[in-house]
């Protein structure tokens, strides 16, 4: 009689931790880099984000890794996407 209600429960539990994940790796960072390259894309900026991040870092003298940038890239894109637009500005006045 028990086993009527935990298996729905269980299965229950198995797809909404399944679909979490999937949104939360998956689809979460997608929808952040669509809005971030559209963002760049409605400023006319040519340049991706790593791109902006690495001429930021070398105009401040700061030598980054590919991995690093990767993580940078990741961070302020899903946390502070205003950040290259700031960055951007920052390697624009230094022209």
């Amino acid at each position: 009689m028990a086993s009527i209600i935990v298996i729905p429960i269980v299965i229950v539990a198995i797809v909404g931790l399944t679909g979490y994940l999937v949104y939360k790796y998956g689809m979460y960072d997608y929808m952040c880099k669509r809005s971030v390259n559209q963002t760049l894309q409605k400023y006319n900026i040519q340049k991706t984000p790593s791109q902006i991040i690495k001429e930021y870092f070398e105009d401040r003298g700061e030598k980054k890794s590919p991995k690093e940038i990767q993580n940078l890239e990741k961070h302020y894109r899903q946390k502070e996407p205003d950040q290259f637009l700031a960055m951007y500005d920052a390697i624009r006045e230094r022209e």
